[in-house]
């Protein structure tokens, strides 16, 4: 049981609700067995010639204050130790869910959400079970098998031993099925992962499903895989169904025995008719131990498997240590690159190749190429969503590693290419930033509170053009978005992820391909909004859009990782370089596909010679 040792540490916090959880069971154990012993009293007192009615009623009355005593107890311990356990367990899903807040971008890259998933419920559902009911049943079981045993050899030893021969096979039978269960729970718990993984990506990518009519396939995968975990599943019954009829054939003929011997016994004279009663309850009551026993190995087994693939993830260490470093305080924005190489981890290929540039406070700096230049990658490292793998970034003279990650990101605003919005209102995922109860209510004064918007909010939300269409909405900023902000149009989502960065007024701002839905008119209302609010402020911009670009103060142009130009919009032009390529490219898309109103913007943009 080496892993779930690793639980120990979680019982500080309870280990008096669950000492005296475990006093109880003593307690409802001694009460449990006193039973029979004073129905032992009550058999042998008949054969007395002045037994009186009132006697044997007194020694009914005491059976039953004992069973209702041991009730009692017994109602104590479930309440406190069952308690403790869902506590454990709460806790432990927490700080699983904690240290799956400070890995690494590298770590969700190899590792399956559904696996994830999977052992941040059933998993702690397993260990819970093997630190609440398997430790109470287990206590349970060696108190009473103590009790019950020391009461069988004050009324016969000779019978005792006998009755004990079938029970020497225990221990081999217990240990060998315990290994069979925990293999086998195992490989059910990673199809289960498997499985998760399955429906998690179908309710994802529904809308891909049936656009390419794959609900039939994938229908026919899940049922192959459910299917699978089933037959896993009747696995590991056969084995926990042989296992309990196993132990009750050995206490079958643990009863035989004490039945013919003991019966010989009353013959003889050497035990009275209530020591052999009461000798068949405590021998039933050593039954319920020894058939409890493969059931707690059962969830000790269960345990340990799921604890290991708990653990697995708990002693993963993060590659950007989070709260580790000097604080950041208010940015000036200069950003240096000395060197900069990366390869994402696992593999071979260098996405970005000896980057070295400088970028001076508040310039923006826009970032081109083709599509797997490095330019996503190039921009992901400003934030430590990764680390360099040769060479180092600098911001403000500091090199980036030397710097708290989380306090560092707080002084960024990311739109990333993928957008995200979690299932709240719309309010609440542009405040993310500011923390969720920044957007909890409506722009219009907020319905039952009378509260009214975060003005950095509703500022945010004018500048990504997003105010308008919100305040359309029935229920304005206090509109529920579906998953990932379904209910959104692609441009609403850029948008809504727009403001998020801008409302926490970030030193830095990071746009990645952040305007590729918006349709070409929003989008020069957008830039022209966030000139003013770039004032000041450090910014990298990807576009695949000239308009977007153009007006940057220095435009770096990537080609497989290496930076191989850079200079204004003019400058780039004139020398006939990667950008003419690519600017020449995306003018004759234009040309192809727009109306003659945008060929001025052509003439602006190319020099003499470059149009096809």
């Amino acid at each position: 049981m080496t892993h779930l040792r690793t639980i120990l540490p979680y019982f500080r916090r309870y280990r008096t609700g669950m000492l005296v959880g475990l006093l109880l069971v003593a307690v409802s154990n001694f009460f449990t067995v006193a039973g029979p012993w004073l129905l032992r009293l009550a058999i042998d007192a008949l054969e007395d010639p002045e037994v009186s009615r009132n006697l044997i009623l007194g020694y009914a009355g005491l059976v039953v204050g004992a069973a209702l005593l041991g009730g009692a107890a017994r109602y104590g311990m479930r309440e406190l130790i069952n308690g403790v356990s869902r506590r454990i367990e709460c806790d432990l899903r927490a700080n699983f869910f904690d240290h799956l807040l400070k890995l690494d971008a590298s770590f969700f890259d190899r590792e399956r959400t559904g696996d994830i998933m999977s052992r941040a419920t059933n998993d702690t559902l397993a260990v819970r079970q093997a630190v609440g009911p398997a430790v109470m049943y287990s206590v349970n079981t060696s108190v009473m098998s103590a009790f019950t045993l020391a009461l069988m050899v004050w009324i016969s030893p000779r019978l005792t031993l006998l009755a004990l021969i079938p029970m020497l096979v225990l221990p081999p039978v217990v240990l060998g099925f315990g290994r069979i269960i925990h293999q086998r729970f195992q490989r059910i718990q990673e199809q289960f992962a498997a499985l998760s993984t399955q429906v998690q990506e179908n309710l994802t990518g529904v809308r891909l499903v049936r656009a390419y009519v794959q609900e039939v396939d994938q229908a026919r995968r899940f049922e192959e895989m459910n299917r699978e975990y089933m037959d896993r599943n009747l696995h590991l019954v056969k084995a926990q169904g042989l296992f309990h009829p196993t132990l009750g054939l050995l206490t079958g003929l643990a009863m035989v025995i004490v039945i013919w011997v003991g019966g010989g016994l009353v013959i003889d004279g050497s035990i009275s008719v209530g020591d052999f009663v009461a000798f068949i309850f405590y021998l039933n009551l050593l039954t319920w131990p020894l058939i409890a026993l493969g059931w707690v190995v059962n969830l000790f087994q269960r345990g340990e498997a799921s604890m290991a693939r708990i653990n697995r993830i708990l002693h993963t260490e993060p590659r950007i240590a989070p709260a580790v470093g000097r604080p950041v305080g208010r940015i000036r924005g200069e950003l240096e690159f000395e060197g900069v190489s990366f390869r994402y981890p696992g593999t071979d290929r260098e996405v970005l190749r000896d980057l070295s540039f400088k970028v001076r406070p508040g310039e923006t700096i826009a970032i081109v190429g083709a599509t797997g230049s490095g330019k996503s990658t190039l921009v992901t490292l400003i934030p430590r969503i990764y680390d360099p793998t040769e060479g180092r970034i600098l911001l403000d003279g500091v090199p980036l590693s030397q710097y708290e990650p989380g306090e560092l990101r707080s002084q960024m605003g990311v739109v990333p290419q993928d957008t995200f919005l979690f299932s709240e209102t719309i309010g609440s995922n542009v405040g993310l930033g500011l923390g969720f109860s920044a957007g909890a209510v409506s722009a219009d004064g907020g319905e039952e509170t009378g509260e009214e918007m975060d003005p950095r909010i509703l500022r945010a939300s004018e500048i990504a053009q997003l105010h308008e269409q919100v305040a359309d909405f029935p229920r304005g900023y206090r509109t529920y978005l579906g998953e990932r902000g379904i209910n959104l149009s692609g441009g609403q989502k850029q948008r809504a992820t727009l403001a998020r960065a801008l409302a926490r007024d970030p030193g830095i701002l990071i746009l990645d391909d952040a305007l590729s839905a918006v349709d070409t008119q929003t989008e020069a209302r957008i830039l022209s909004e966030l000139k003013e609010s770039l004032r000041g402020r450090t910014c990298f911009i990807i576009s695949h859009r000239v308009t977007a670009v153009m007006d940057a103060d220095r435009i770096l142009v990537l080609d497989e990782g290496v930076l191989v130009d850079e200079g204004s919009h003019d400058e780039l032009l004139s020398r006939e370089g990667v950008y003419a390529a690519l600017l020449r490219r995306q003018l004759l898309d234009r040309e192809l596909n727009e109306e003659d109103g945008d060929a001025d913007l052509s003439v602006r943009s190319a020099p003499a010679g470059t149009q096809a």
